[in-house]
């Protein structure tokens, strides 16, 4: 009897004890992700396949490029991340089509004029535009203790790009002609083709906040483009007529992006036994 009793009494502290007692696990997560990005592009040179000059992005557009992205992700609890991206670049300096006079003579004069309807300035702005669509994969390496949804994260995507120089003009002044509509296309240097992207950066999911979530970016990216008009007059390249040249670009820069895991989560699961 008495020793029935020191069993019982043994077994009651041990539940007491274990009760107390709580084991703590940063959460793993696999969810839907969105972000927006914001970044600084640079282009880097490359190539055309016949060597004509002035042709590559470097050569038509002063940089540096800004970029704004909306993404939307699939993250897997093994950090594993299927991606799907949508970029707009554009000029920073909002007027940085370079040689501009030289490539267009028969509009500008000498002096660097755009001749408009009433023989002065038309005032116009030329500047890049580019669009993408990308499909990847990433990786989070984790390296931070504690938190496995945040760590060295490694990047590669590939999609399509179009590229094209735009045309404005101040609807205070006279216009331009050969600027106007149609005629602009012979001017716009309209390009599409594709683009492979690698990326290596930081990515942090908080396991306290819900809205810090971000990631900085590295990115490489290599195009792969031809002209899309049947008619291009560009006399820095020597063009008056279809562009059969094929372009190879190197861009490159860094992006930063906020994050927005489309679920719930919890900082920590608890656990008692």
């Amino acid at each position: 009897m008495t020793k029935r009793i020191i069993l019982t009494v043994v077994a009651l502290l041990t539940l007491v004890g274990a009760g107390a007692q709580e084991k703590k696990q940063a959460d793993t997560l696999q969810c839907p992700v969105i972000g927006f990005s914001f970044g600084a592009l640079m282009p880097a040179g490359g190539s055309s396949s016949t060597g004509a000059l002035g042709g590559n992005m470097a050569d038509l557009y002063k940089g540096p490029y800004l970029d704004f992205s909306l993404e939307g992700d699939y993250k897997f609890a093994s950090g594993w991340m299927l991606t799907l991206n949508g970029d707009l670049w554009f000029g920073y300096n909002s007027d940085n089509l370079q040689l501009r006079v030289e490539r267009m003579g028969d509009i500008y004069t000498p002096t660097g004029y755009a001749l408009s309807w009433s023989g002065v300035d038309g005032a116009v702005t030329a500047y890049n535009r580019s669009l993408s669509a990308r499909v990847g994969v990433a990786k989070i390496i984790r390296i931070i203790p504690g938190n496995p949804n945040s760590g060295i994260l490694l990047g590669l995507s590939g999609g399509w790009l179009m590229q094209k120089t735009v045309f404005t003009q101040d609807m205070n002044e006279s216009a331009v002609p050969q600027l106007l509509g149609d005629y602009a296309k012979l001017y716009d240097h309209l390009r599409n083709g594709g683009i492979l992207t690698q990326s290596l950066g930081f990515c942090y999911m908080s396991n306290y906040l819900t809205y810090v979530n971000f990631k900085v970016e590295f990115t490489l990216s290599e195009c792969m483009m031809w002209s899309s008009r049947p008619y291009q007059i560009d006399n820095v390249m020597g063009l008056n007529g279809k562009d059969q040249n094929r372009y190879f670009d190197l861009i490159y820069g860094v992006k930063l992006s906020w994050l927005f895991p489309l679920m719930g989560k919890t900082t920590y699961d608890y656990y008692y036994y």
